[in-house]
């Protein structure tokens, strides 16, 4: 199931930070080396893909200088140390100016690291710069943002997906090994999969949230894009704040292929090249789920106005004072979001408590869920309508129609990619249930080949 190497490659295309790691602590590499190839990579690969939004290279450089002197003096903080990452530009650190994608913020610098990013520097990682997000996070396609589209790395024209567009683009085009993400409705793991790369939503609540701008407080999550599976674990270990819990497997995985069309429409040879990817994963353990289907309709219209209540929540004020400085289609969906009412709200939050308990049902016959991430290959940049099949689409709708569910549950889920369809990245994703992300980082980990 590896992809072959998109066409804009850099120095960490397909790397593992275990390996790198390994070379670190017999002394094959230096951290120095690793931030000088993350930094020619970028001045070489950014012009075409503009997934970095700001780097620093002598704050970045002076940290992996820093790494090296750890080990030479005999000090390991553990296997990200020395190792280049990027973090979205919706999480705050103190020493990389932070926009979160909007005019509103241009030129800001925040006084404080988020959580997360203080956790990786307390593990040693260099923080090499910010990379792109979708205004505010708040869109699917990562091409509106103050500093204009990220682009694919498999092909320039096309999306990336969003809201983490330029953490995928950076992990799937070699800039860097590891990037950090935000996911409301999938904006890891739509990027992860239309760029080709490892993309994990962990359980709500996991990783904490403190210094990353909200979109909606309900919903919000923050975690790892990565080349492997066992990457991602080493940094979703980082920013939780502990190491995930050893798994075992003692009868025959029982894994629910949600049934096609239940969550909306799909393109018919990604499908099966998906399902194929799953079959071969699970085996006989693969059934189709039905029930999903009749859940989805509920699922989307309460994610929706969850998130449009708590996105206005946080934007009322800069939209009442200056309007004017959000991109047009960000202030159009913020717009619509002012108009949900309060009695809307109050019911959503009901049916999300009902929905997660119907979904924890279907948990006790499967241990885990499988779809496609997304239903559709990146489209170009702009494009807001696609075809699938003889149906035209929302191109947002699309992207988000297989991912937003479990947000709203907040269960555990990962992108995966699994292969090219008419020469772009899919990705199949597997479900975990509520408070299971250990398990299913290690199952994913024991049966996904590097």
């Amino acid at each position: 199931m590896n992809l072959t190497k998109p066409i804009q490659a850099g120095y960490f295309s397909g790397q593992s930070v275990f390996d790198l790691a390994q070379r670190l602590r017999a002394g094959c590499l230096t951290s120095v080396e690793l931030t000088e190839a993350a930094l020619d990579s970028i001045e070489r690969l950014n012009p075409i893909l503009n997934a970095f939004v700001c780097v620093d290279a002598a704050v970045a450089l002076a940290q992996a200088s820093k790494a090296d002197e750890l080990f030479e003096q005999g000090q390991d903080l553990g296997p990200l140390q020395g190792i280049p990452v990027a973090i979205k530009d919706n999480i705050d650190t103190f020493d990389h100016v932070t926009t979160y994608g909007s005019a509103h913020f241009a030129g800001c610098k925040p006084e404080h690291d988020a959580v997360c990013v203080q956790r990786l520097r307390e593990a040693g990682a260099v923080i090499v710069g910010k990379t792109l997000t979708h205004e505010f996070a708040y869109g699917p396609t990562g091409d509106r943002s103050l500093q204009g589209a990220a682009r694919n790395p498999w092909d320039a024209t096309c999306i990336t997906g969003g809201s983490s567009a330029g953490s995928a683009a950076a992990v799937a085009s070699g800039m860097v090994p590891l990037a950090l993400g935000t996911d409301t409705g999938g904006s890891i793991r739509i990027p992860a999969a239309l760029c080709g790369v490892v993309g994990f939503k962990p359980s709500f609540a996991s990783v904490p949230l403190e210094g990353v701008f909200p979109l909606a407080s309900s919903l919000d999550h923050v975690g790892p894009l990565a080349n492997h599976i066992e990457d991602a674990r080493l940094l979703f270990e980082v920013i939780a704040g502990r190491r995930c819990a050893a798994s075992t497997q003692a009868r025959p995985l029982r894994v629910g292929w949600i049934a096609s069309g239940s969550f909306g429409a799909v393109d018919a040879e990604l499908d099966s090249q998906v399902y194929q990817a799953a079959q071969q994963l699970f085996g006989e353990g693969l059934q189709t789920v039905d029930e999903l289907a009749l859940l989805s309709a509920e699922m989307k219209a309460t994610l929706q106005v969850l998130q449009r209540a708590e996105a206005f929540n946080v934007h009322a004020e800069r939209m009442q004072n200056a309007p004017q400085l959000f991109e047009d289609e960000v202030r159009e969906r913020l717009e619509l979001s002012g108009e949900v009412r309060g009695w809307q709200y109050i019911r959503a939050q009901s049916g999300q408590a009902r929905l997660k308990a119907a979904i924890a049902q279907i948990f006790q016959r499967y241990d885990l869920l499988v779809s496609p991430s997304v239903p559709i290959t990146a489209t170009p940049v702009d494009a807001r309508v696609v075809q699938i099949g003889a149906q035209d689409m929302d191109v947002r709708a699309a992207l988000l129609s297989h991912t937003s569910a479990w947000n709203l549950t907040g269960l555990p889920a990962i992108s995966l990619p699994v292969g090219l369809v008419r020469g772009m990245p899919v990705g199949l994703q597997v479900i975990g249930a509520a408070g299971e992300d250990d398990r299913l980082l290690t199952l994913m980990g024991q049966r996904f080949p590097r």
